[in-house]
């Protein structure tokens, strides 16, 4: 008898690898995979509860799954279950609750959840050190695999609800990290990124190895050609660290720095671990030892008593720093958090202002990378194919497009980039 089951994932990356595992559990004990809004047997729903928002967005889409197939089970996974069980468990047709630990468990439960029982097996992180492995090592004929290497993370930023929902950090084991990057070159996989909620973080918790080891050791797996990371704090650049990074010959020349505000004042509030001075120094070091490096940011707009003197300092950190691209977020209160109490919450009209007028500065700055990238070779893996069109990412993240006669899917190609669209033409050079 056909078993189906639609998983529907709300956030980060870091949830998006761990739907891929759990899509791979229910593979194994047969069941098929469909689309979220077709008729299945089992939804799971792998929640994300960063704002206030996206605790909503789950609860909606947990109330729809039910509503296609009354006779489903559903089960809620991930970090809105982990901050809110109860208010999860008592939405009107769920199942199974898990949190952001013991999802290998998800098939059991599924199954035992059809005699008509129904399981919360959220536990408290407090005392959590293990990391729990959710290895991929199915391909889905991409090029390029995020591999989940660290959770949870120390920070408690002012802001942010993540570490309540993550736990403490808890770093892979290197072999372990080592033996999947083996079984990716095996599929095809040329590429892998290395994500986790706070992956400067890396070994921190296990002894003296760091991310620096990290890649080091997987920049040593045949087959693997690139390596990128994917959001990571300033402190963990150095010296150093750039050093052994550019020795690899396999790390990717873009660097997503996570800033938040180019304003002291801002960043002290919100309890980040560096300055302006502190930040645009490291920004400095990268470039020393990778000159065309990307840099990708996020910066927060509006946070409680952020002046206009506030937000210019963010506005100039752009201009100086001359970021690739900048994700630029409205301040919105996450509830149970330190920042949601504060006094002087900005007004939405200037938050809106901001905003707007920080994307206008960012557009310009992403412009002039492309430009400066322009009339030189850069290197592109092809991803994916429309027609006779093929799209990529150079190594420093410029999303490209080139056409060819040729199958290029899976292939590293030196192009030159023509402009500068959103998504650029480039032409092949070789």
């Amino acid at each position: 008898m056909d078993k189906t089951f639609s998983i529907l994932t709300l956030g980060c990356k870091v949830n998006q690898y761990e739907s891929e595992a759990m899509s791979e559990l229910f593979e194994k004990e047969g069941y098929r995979q469909v689309e979220n809004e077709d008729f299945s047997d089992v939804y799971i729903v792998n929640t994300c509860t960063v704002t206030n928002l996206s605790d909503r967005k789950s609860r909606q889409f947990i109330r729809r799954a039910k509503r296609q197939n009354p006779d489903s089970v559903v089960a809620v996974v991930g970090c809105y279950s982990q901050v809110s069980p109860d208010e999860v468990k008592n939405i009107e047709g769920v199942d199974v609750v898990i949190g952001t630990t013991d999802r290998n468990k998800i098939v059991g439960l599924v199954e035992e959840a059809k005699n008509g029982e129904k399981f919360n097996i959220v536990r408290d992180l407090k005392d959590v050190r293990e990391f729990h492995n959710t290895t991929n090592f199915d391909s889905n004929n991409r090029t390029r695999a995020y591999m989940k290497v660290q959770d949870g993370c120390n920070r408690f930023c002012t802001y942010c609800i993540i570490p309540y929902a993550r736990g403490p950090i808890r770093s892979r084991e290197i072999e372990d990290a080592v033996e999947e990057a083996r079984a990716l070159a095996s599929s095809g996989f040329k590429e892998i990124i290395l994500t986790g909620i706070h992956i400067g973080s890396f070994g921190k918790d296990k002894g003296e190895k760091r991310l620096i080891d990290l890649i080091e050791a997987i920049a040593e797996v045949e087959g693997i050609e690139r390596i990128r990371l994917s959001s990571v704090e300033p402190n963990i650049i150095d010296e150093d660290f750039m050093k052994r990074a550019v020795k690899t010959g396999k790390l990717c020349d873009h660097f997503h720095l996570s800033l938040q505000s180019g304003s002291n004042n801002i960043l002290k509030a919100m309890n980040r671990h560096y300055t302006r001075e502190e930040y645009i120094e490291k920004t400095k070091i990268i470039r020393k030892y990778m000159p065309m490096a990307g840099l990708t940011t996020d910066i927060i707009v509006g946070f409680p008593g952020e002046t206009e003197e506030d937000f210019n300092d963010s506005v100039s950190i752009v201009e100086e720093v001359g970021f690739s691209k900048v994700h630029v977020f409205k301040y919105s209160k996450r509830k149970n958090t330190p920042a949601a109490k504060m006094e002087n919450q900005v007004d939405g009209n200037i938050k809106k202002e901001r905003s707007e007028k920080l994307i206008h500065v960012e557009e310009m700055y992403q412009k002039k990378f492309k430009e400066k990238n322009m009339n030189m070779p850069k290197s592109v893996l092809f991803e994916e194919r429309h027609d006779d069109e093929f799209y990529g990412y150079t190594t420093n993240y410029i999303r490209v497009k080139a056409k060819s006669s040729l199958d290029i899917t899976n292939e590293i190609k030196n192009v030159e980039i023509l402009d500068t669209e959103e998504i650029a033409h480039c032409k092949i050079l070789d």
